[in-house]
């Protein structure tokens, strides 16, 4: 036993792992790798080759990207709409308020 003050043998010890958070990153990006990999070997399979199977790929992809692109389009859209619905929400509750304010002087003025 060493005498630095540990009651166990060094190999029974511990380890700390450093880098914990890339290691993550890593094992995530192998998993991924993994499951194209495999999912490349299905379709390749049973689609007869692996360029059918690629090609299958392909349109699931290019097919994604363009309803992204379709839904990113469309936000700029949808927020001047939501714009021009609150601003016309504001002018009626700016027009509400004024006339309450009136009001309320009238019925001051006119006790």
């Amino acid at each position: 036993m060493a005498d630095d003050g540990h009651a166990s043998p060094v190999w029974a010890r511990k380890k700390r792992r450093s880098g914990a958070g890339l290691s993550g990153i890593i094992g995530l990006i192998i998993v991924l790798l993994a499951v194209f990999g495999a999912l490349t070997v299905a379709l390749g399979i049973k689609e007869g080759s692996v360029a059918e199977g690629g090609a299958t790929i392909d349109r699931w992809l290019t097919s994604g990207v363009n309803g992204a692109r379709g839904l990113v389009g469309q936000a700029p859209e949808a927020a001047e709409a939501v714009a021009d619905d609150a601003g016309d929400l504001a002018e009626k509750t700016g027009d509400a308020l004024e006339a309450g304010a009136e009001r309320t002087a009238e019925e001051l003025k006119n006790p």
